[in-house]
């Protein structure tokens, strides 16, 4: 059985998929009797894109959850350092703030302290991050599999020789929050920005496309003896005009409707597409009309290409507390505690031992 592990983008949000991750870490410790196990003890591939791609990268750094957390509560603020005044209309963060957070943290273990490239041997397990090339306009799902064609070290271009750091700034290089990432490949510079910014925001089912697909390299089998998706989420948010009328709705209401409603639209298809490919184990209702999927669907049981759990939650639709579309942006830091709090009660209540053991098991 091979195991994959999505994660969501999301901004500061990416607090609340630590919160799962943590029951997830917690439970398969408890079950294997071992305190110090880690995800990548356990998972084969972790595929991230945005914040997605700083937690995947982490924990298939080999890093507890508890650490990863740490780093969101403790070093935020550093992550989201604000431009000065005169460069807001660049960017409204310092793209080298977080440009030396991923540097400090992914480094080779030498007395330099040298920056990691994407083929160093300190990623414990496969390593998918999702980024836009906005230099060629296409996606551009990496992988650090030695297999996959344009890691081939005898390539000018190989992938596997970008620093690490690079690649998680570019997949973290929200539209208006930072600045596009150069990357400097075949004798010139591209310009590439977050990974959300392509159908992959839900990182899932293209995880499972390169871990699968002939051309890509790595050729896992499929079935649900063999192959298992885990898909987590950074809490959705739905996005809403909050006008009456349509002849009060200007042009900045819709450039602020218009990317989030994609980008969410997007992620809960590439969800729906991953229930009706695979055996659904566990996912919250979809809406009214198809439910949660998580039935007999379109392939019967032997067709069926993984097994599939997926973890999420509607922030904007909670009985306890009412949050706004400002209260779950990305970068309001002042959600960490919320989010803490939201995150670890949605995770005791929806992830369990069968479920993981399913997903995990030989």
């Amino acid at each position: 059985m091979k195991n994959i592990l999505a994660l969501d983008g999301g901004g500061i949000r990416g607090v609340f998929s630590l919160q799962i991750l943590a029951r997830i870490e917690s439970l398969l410790r408890q079950h294997h009797q071992r305190p110090d196990l880690v995800l990548s003890d356990v998972f084969d591939c972790f595929a991230g894109t945005s914040t997605g791609a700083i937690i995947a990268a982490g924990l298939c750094w080999g890093m507890t959850v508890a650490d990863i957390e740490a780093l969101y509560v403790q070093r935020g603020a550093e992550m989201f350092a604000r431009s000065a005044w005169y460069r807001r209309f660049h960017s409204k963060y310092r793209a080298e703030s977080i440009a030396a957070f991923f540097k400090n943290h992914f480094c080779e273990d030498d007395a330099e302290r040298s920056p990691a490239l994407f083929g160093t041997s300190r990623l414990k397990k496969m390593l998918i991050v999702v980024m836009r090339n906005a230099s060629t306009g296409s996606p551009w799902p990496l992988s650090n599999h030695p297999s996959a064609k344009y890691n081939d070290r005898a390539r000018s271009d190989c992938n596997l020789n970008i620093p690490l750091w690079q690649i998680l700034r570019a997949s973290t290089a929200a539209p208006t929050f930072f600045p596009p990432q150069e990357i400097h490949m075949n004798g010139k510079n591209q310009l590439f920005v977050d990974g959300a910014v392509t159908p992959y925001n839900n990182p899932a089912l293209v995880a499972v496309m390169m871990t699968t697909l002939p051309g890509y390299g790595v050729r896992w089998p499929t079935g649900r003896r063999s192959l298992s998706l885990t898909s987590v989420g950074t809490g959705s948010v739905r996005a809403t005009m909050t006008r009456q009328t349509s002849a009060t709705v200007n042009l900045l209401d819709q450039l602020g409707h218009a990317i989030p409603a994609l980008i969410n639209a997007v992620a809960v298809e590439q969800d729906i597409l991953c229930r009706i490919l695979g055996n659904c184990l566990h996912g919250d209702v979809i809406d009214r009309e198809i439910g949660a999927i998580d039935g007999p669907s379109l392939l019967a049981p032997e067709a069926q290409l993984f097994n599939y759990a997926r973890y999420d939650l509607q922030l904007d639709n909670l009985q306890t507390m009412q949050l706004n579309s400002k209260q779950t942006k990305i970068d309001n830091l002042d959600m960490i505690p919320i989010l803490q709090e939201i995150g670890t009660r949605y995770a005791s209540e929806n992830v369990v031992l069968n479920d993981i053991i399913e997903l995990t098991s030989d």
